[in-house]
């Protein structure tokens, strides 16, 4: 046979595909995740297909106008083409449709898949065959079925070798979270720059409050948070159906069909926010039930792509579903008044007041298709804003040019029984509720509902082994390879998350020993995880983001062994790969992600100081309710205005609530049941008041149809139920410790720390804290049973004296306890920590923990055996250390800060040292890595019980071989502890007198914006006045006798360019380009008579802009006469024409300058 290659072109046609529902054969010809069409041959696919439904709305790829499509036979192939995308898979199921008659398939069907062998980007990939299926399960007839997924114990006879792939495909998810590093002003500060340059475009939306709602089409699944198949999922069903009723009318159901059918054939999901008055109360109970669409995301076969904001408009508008209402900021003018608006909002905004001065301000308002006033009611919850593609106004502009508002033309037809209606009627039991709600929404929305109730004979919930031999098996592409790369990461750092398995009904009729389906629910427990992920990600950029709602379809399968594997590169790769959002538009990463949610005071009001005040109300007391409100207002930045106002109603609820409902706890989800009418009748009472609580009255009655939910659920609904743990306040921050209260030191610290010495020598010392308070210990090692709780009993047995707890205290659960201590005592809390400069992601240097250890190992009999005769004290400290993981220094000592108000480090090592020597520092990291694989394979199993057992003892002599060697280095890098110990005394000194004042925690004050003015030196205006009077008699004479009270006013002398009030919220923020920058402003006349005095003033410009003052007679007022107004100053010059004033001319003007400022 010739070994010559030859080429056959087999044969070349343009292909356009048209999506009907009349059709059935069409079902096959969209691009599928799993399925290709097997030739004798390696195919090489160069094609496009165009979808006439998608013709009216952009897509994130560029659209050509036919598919031309060239097969090309090669004698050897190792790749796809790079171009292929997903459009291959499109082709080949069409063909397969087109030709059934050359049937590749026997009687059970199959398909190939593409599996690695390795992770590598570049590996190469083999075909192998899998399974194929097609349908759905009737939740009516699938008894046979579901016996098949559980019975013979598949699972577990389900082995992994050589022959087992897995399949593992996104299918629901929400955009990744990405955690700031930067503070809020930082954030800022950093937007306004990037759109000032050009670089970017700030967009705005109204953050409704309501759930999270992903939809993926009737057999791709609902989708709340972390969890489905739940009321909360039944409801969005139902919301969602309700939608296209009263969007389409009469052609609802055909319209619902296309949709589900469009999602499911493209691998499509959409999320939305979920707002409802049956699923609990949030900051207002809806005027109506609704969603908005918030993602809109193309799932494929790898990275998930999430459509622009313009791109979701186009899309809502075409299949008429409800928008959000957004503005886009693309000038600095624009970008800075925007800022300056919602700080002049935050405190007392209300959806009317804020959409309003957006509006004023914005470049471009897209007003949202459901209006947030009408169908919410005016309690907004709040603002986001982030960064998005310079380009994005002009993308906006042609969409809205495009595409217009759609009609409703169900908005006077009879829907049927409301969501509320439904509820109601079937108020006893939940699982009649959510059969009601789907059986309302008709087979479009609802084909099975399996997910909701499966078999009542067989379990949701798979066995956690599914995690295991999902790692296990071999990728069957590289999407899976990557999330199989990212769960094994979260599982190896630890991350707080669950991977939770359930059996995947919608495939039962697929199952067989050797084809298993699940879905895994992927869910993070804490932000941390997603900051300690986001840190990974920078190490390897290659890593897949770690998506908010995080749902997957698992295949488990064995390849048939009888036919030949092919190599293939996959072709989902390259569009994986460049179809993600981090990088896009020549955005850095950082930037590109850069967001910021921004709340308003009167749903905070509501949710945090209210609903979240609940539970230490009614379980500890008025006292502590007080502690814990102001504790919140003061992290927020609340101004002191407000807070005085709001003490006042809050004192006022507790003892109204308390009184009504006695020691019996209000619920939670029906607070505003309570709390609504007593606002209303508290705003009547005065203007006042009714600014303060934003909006009351009307009350929505929830009671008859509120939803009935598991107590034991979140918000999403999560299936895992967990015993509720108590309400824990927000960290707090002081101003300063109070001397008249008890205090607690305790220690976030490692063994080796000296923390003992330091209470020792803190205890022995004559002075004491230059107070009458008593000093007590309680050393760790010496206490029988749980520490922390004898500590509580001591300090509520003596509430007033100082506790130096002795023993570590390092993670949040004990943190929280000290903090519980302390609102139950009225203590105050300090935390000493070893000053380090930490790593990337420990608080603790490898210095110091090379010091920790090397202290430990020189101790004799240490009560609590960690000596140097202890065999694994290396261990132990190794295990302590990693406690702290997840956290670097900065962040260690912020959250520190702002738990507790103070912070002490007590000095460890000179910062003139030489390195750590390299036997030392190696040791050290050998041990790190030794430690990690023994807590991967048997957690916290002490070391002398494991795998590595022998490595452990090995190490363990080098550990202190090496630190012996090295002991005259450690000991010379150490601060002498003489002079720690006296730092640390004259810092706890200071906290104990009440003369303690914490670092910043870089919160930046944010409220109470009230007015745009230009400062004035006072000592400059004051000088002024001197020569005038020394110039002018009449001037003088007046001026005596005035001095002090015009010195006063001097110290706050400003020119006023815009009032809230008088001028509106967007005349104050249109300033805010020109924050902080020094404006000159000349000084011309005096104008003055027996009640008030002022300056006329004349504002100049700022690079080239004129600042021109909203005021009618820009001025400085100098003086008003007892009971005189400051804003009175404003008729002078109409007093002066009356003959009323008398006038001074200054000539020459004076000329002087200020910063442009927001008080």
């Amino acid at each position: 046979m010739s070994s010559v290659p030859h080429r056959t072109t087999l044969f070349v046609f343009s292909l356009r595909i048209h999506l009907s529902t009349s059709s059935s054969r069409t079902s096959s010809l969209l691009r599928s995740s799993s399925s290709y069409l097997i030739l004798s041959r390696s195919l090489c696919f160069n094609s496009s297909v165009t979808f006439s439904p998608l013709d009216n709305f952009p897509k994130k790829q560029k659209k050509r106008a036919h598919g031309e499509q060239k097969w090309q036979v090669k004698p050897k192939m190792d790749a796809f083409s790079e171009s292929s995308d997903r459009s291959a898979s499109v082709v080949a199921e069409a063909v397969n449709d087109q030709f059934g008659g050359l049937s590749l398939e026997e009687n059970n069907t199959h398909v190939p898949v593409l599996p690695s062998h390795t992770t590598s980007n570049h590996s190469v990939q083999n075909l192998v065959w899998k399974p194929k299926s097609y349908g759905t399960v009737g939740g009516s007839s699938s008894a046979t079925n579901l016996s098949k997924c559980f019975g013979g114990n598949l699972l577990e006879n389900f082995t992994v070798d050589n022959s087992t792939y897995c399949d593992a495909q996104i299918r629901a998810t929400f955009y990744p979270k990405f955690e700031n590093e930067k503070t809020d002003q930082e954030i800022r500060t950093r937007m306004i720059e990037m759109v000032s340059k050009g670089l970017a475009t700030l967009e705005v939306s109204l953050k409704h409050s309501g759930s999270l709602f992903m939809y993926a089409g009737n057999t791709g699944g609902a989708y709340a948070k972390n969890s489905f198949g739940n009321i909360y999922t039944a409801v969005g069903v139902f919301v969602l159906s309700r939608m296209f009723k009263e969007a389409w009318g009469t052609k609802a159901l055909k319209k619902e069909a296309e949709f589900n059918d469009f999602l499911e054939k493209n691998r499509m999901c959409i999320s939305m926010e979920l707002v409802t008055a049956v699923l609990g109360d949030h900051g207002q109970r809806p005027l109506d039930d609704y969603v908005v669409v918030t993602a809109v995301t193309e799932l494929g076969n790898g990275k998930p792509k999430f459509y622009s904001t313009s791109e979701i408009i186009a899309f809502c508008r075409r299949w008429r579903l409800p928008t959000n209402h957004v503005w886009l900021f693309s000038t600095r003018k624009s970008v800075t008044s925007f800022f300056a608006a919602f700080d002049a909002l935050c405190e007392e905004g209300i959806a009317t007041s804020v959409c309003r001065a957006l509006d004023e301000v914005a470049d471009i308002s897209v007003p949202g298709s459901k209006d947030h006033v009408k169908v919410q009611g005016e309690i907004l919850e709040g603002l986001v804003a982030r960064i998005v593609s310079s380009q994005s106004a002009i993308d906006m502009e042609n969409v809205l040019k495009d595409h217009p508002p759609p009609p409703c033309d169900g908005a006077n037809l009879d829907l049927g029984l409301s969501l509320r209606e439904i509820c109601a009627a079937h108020r006893s039991n939940e699982k009649q509720q959510m059969k009601a709600l789907l059986k309302s929404v008709g087979p479009s929305f609802c084909a099975s509902d399996v997910d909701w109730f499966g078999d009542e004979s067989y379990p949701k919930n798979a066995d956690k082994s599914v995690i295991t031999k999902f790692l296990q098996s071999q990728p069957a592409d590289y999407s899976t390879s990557k999330l199989q790369e990212m769960v094994r990461l979260m599982k190896e750092k630890r991350l707080p998350a669950a991977f939770k398995c359930y059996h995947n009904f919608h495939r039962a009729n697929d199952i067989s020993p050797d084809n298993l389906f699940y879905k895994l629910v992927v869910h993070v427990h804490s932000d941390s995880g997603f900051r300690r992920y986001q840190k990974e990600m920078r190490h390897m950029p290659s890593l897949w983001p770690l998506y908010r709602g995080f749902f997957v379809d698992i295949n488990l399968f064995k390849s048939n062994k009888g036919r030949d594997l092919m190599a293939l590169n996959n072709a989902v790769k390259d569009a994986s790969e460049n179809g993600g959002q981090q990088g896009k538009d020549g955005l850095a990463d950082d930037d590109a992600n850069l967001m910021i949610k921004l709340k308003f005071l009167t749903y905070k009001l509501r949710t945090f100081l209210i609903r979240n005040g609940l539970s230490v109300l009614f379980k500890e007391g008025p006292a502590s309710y007080k502690d814990y409100y102001l504790r919140q207002m003061k992290i927020w930045g609340t101004s002191d205005g407000k807070q005085k106002e709001l003490g006042k109603m809050l004192d006022e609820w507790a003892t109204y609530i308390r009184r009504k409902h006695g020691n019996r706890q209000l619920s939670s989800s029906i607070y505003l049941s309570e709390a609504e009418p007593f606002l209303e009748q508290y705003a009547k009472r005065s203007s006042k008041n009714q600014v303060l609580i934003g909006s009351a009255g009307k009350l929505v009655r929830t009671e008859d149809f509120l939803a009935i939910v598991d107590g034991d659920l979140d918000e999403e609904g999560d299936l895992v139920k967990k015993e509720r743990a108590p309400a824990t306040p927000e960290p707090a921050l002081k101003e300063a410790v109070q001397k008249n209260e008890g205090l607690i030191v305790f220690f976030p610290g490692i063994p080796g720390c000296a923390k003992s010495a330091l209470c020792k020598e803190l205890l022995n010392d004559p002075g004491g804290f230059g107070d009458d308070r008593p000093v007590h210990t309680l050393m760790g090692d010496l206490v029988k049973g749980k520490y922390w709780p004898k500590v509580a009993d001591e300090c509520r047995k003596k509430p007033q004296s100082i506790m130096l707890a002795d023993k570590n205290a390092p993670n949040e659960d004990v943190w929280r306890q000290i903090e519980d201590m302390c609102r139950r005592t009225r203590a105050s809390a300090v935390p000493i920590v070893a000053d380090s400069e930490g790593t990337d992601s420990n608080p603790y240097s490898v210095d110091a923990l090379a010091v920790f250890m090397f202290r430990v190992l020189q101790r004799v009999n240490h009560p609590g055996k960690l000596d140097k005769a202890s065999s694994n004290a290396g261990y132990v400290l190794l295990m302590f250390y990693h406690l702290y993981e997840g956290k670097n220094r900065k962040e260690f000592e912020s959250e520190l800060i702002e738990r507790f108000g103070s912070l002490i480090q007590m000095p460890l090592l000179k910062s003139d040292r030489s390195p750590l020597p390299d036997p030392v520092k190696l040791v050290l990291e050998e041990g790190i890595d030794l430690f990690n694989l023994h807590s991967r394979r048997h957690g916290r199993l002490e070391s002398t019980k494991g795998t590595y057992a022998a490595e452990w003892t090995k190490w363990e002599k080098q550990l202190r071989d090496n630190l012996v060697a090295n002991s005259e280095y450690l000991n010379s890098i150490q601060v002498p502890f003489e002079s720690a110990v006296h730092q640390v005394r004259e810092e706890l000194k200071r906290i104990a007198k009440g003369e303690y004042k914490p670092p910043s925690s870089e919160k930046t004050k944010h409220g109470s914006i009230v007015f745009a003015a230009i400062n004035l030196p006072a000592t400059q205006v004051h000088s002024l006045l001197e020569k005038l009077a020394a110039a002018n008699p009449t001037v003088r004479s007046f001026l005596e006798g005035k001095k002090k009270m015009i010195k006063e006013k001097l110290e706050r002398s400003h020119v006023t360019l815009a009032h809230k009030r008088s001028h509106g919220v967007a005349a104050v923020a249109s300033y805010g380009q020109h924050l902080n920058r020094e404006v000159p402003v000349e000084l011309t006349e005096l104008i003055y008579n027996d009640k008030m005095a002022a300056l006329t003033a004349h504002v100049g410009s700022v690079d080239g802009e004129t600042i021109v003052s909203k005021n009618e007679w820009p001025h400085v007022t100098l003086w008003t006469a007892k009971g005189v107004t400051a804003k009175e100053a404003n008729t002078l010059p109409q007093l002066y024409l009356e003959g009323k004033a008398s006038r001074l001319l200054i000539d020459p003007p004076v000329g002087i300058s200020g910063p442009l400022e927001f008080f």
